[in-house]
């Protein structure tokens, strides 16, 4: 919808925002991401990591396919084929493939019990210890030609005001959603609280270029750099 026009801004998957077309930039208004485990975002295996050749990969989160891509082949020399998998439509206890990545909810309501999965990775943690940075899956983006507009800058000011309310107000965001998701909440209020960071600053910039970088060297992204608009002068910051 942002790409063409429907939308101003977008919450966006930075992998599909590395495309070259439709040109988008970030807007420091928020993300969606990590610094350490990220608990929903996990791969499960039956065979030690290191022999893994095929990864049945949730097609919830373009980016997590590409980071568990990453990781594989960066931390663990393994270069594995993906195919798509919708692991809502699992029938029973004996389909499950040889390695699976689940993202989202459903690692918590609904993973395979570990004795199935000996082997498993959570991705936000391997990023962590592989570069010492923090992650961002998501972020808010604009197309570049809209980048000097006002709507723009107010949208990036709005969205950073409702951060900073939401951050104040995390247990009765808890209160009122987790059970009704099926989440304990001890878990939800540490997932929301402590794992997930919302926040753009400078050490989320610096993850979010690392692992572009490390994508485009794999093919695994067109672009080699994704680009942040600066609310002070209205241009568009490389980094």
């Amino acid at each position: 919808m942002v790409g063409s026009g429907e939308a101003d801004i977008g919450l966006i998957s930075v992998v599909d925002g590395a495309r070259p077309d439709p040109d988008l930039v970030l807007i420091p208004g928020g993300m969606i991401g990590c610094d350490g485990p990220t608990l929903t975002v996990r791969l499960f295996s039956r065979v030690p990591i290191d022999r893994i050749t095929r990864v049945h990969a949730d097609t919830d989160s373009h980016t997590s396919v590409a980071l568990c891509d990453v990781v594989l082949r960066d931390a663990h020399g393994v270069t594995a084929e993906f195919v798509d998998y919708d692991v809502r439509e699992q029938r029973s206890e004996d389909d499950w493939p040889e390695a699976v990545l689940m993202i989202g909810d459903k690692v918590v309501t609904g993973s395979p019990p570990a004795v199935r999965y000996p082997y498993q990775i959570d991705l936000g943690l391997a990023w962590k210890e592989l570069t010492g940075l923090p992650f961002v899956y998501a972020a808010w983006m604009c197309r570049r030609g809209d980048m000097d507009e006002a709507k723009i800058h107010d949208a990036a000011r709005l969205l950073e005001r409702v951060r900073l309310r939401n951050r104040e107000r995390l247990d009765w965001i808890v209160s009122h959603h987790a059970q009704r998701l099926g989440w304990p909440g001890d878990l939800a209020r540490e997932y929301i609280g402590e794992l997930l960071r919302f926040h753009v600053d400078d050490r989320a910039r610096e993850g979010l270029d690392e692992f572009i970088r490390r994508a485009h060297g794999h093919g695994l992204v067109e672009r080699g750099a994704l680009e942040w608009v600066s609310l002070e002068s209205g241009c568009v910051c490389p980094r």
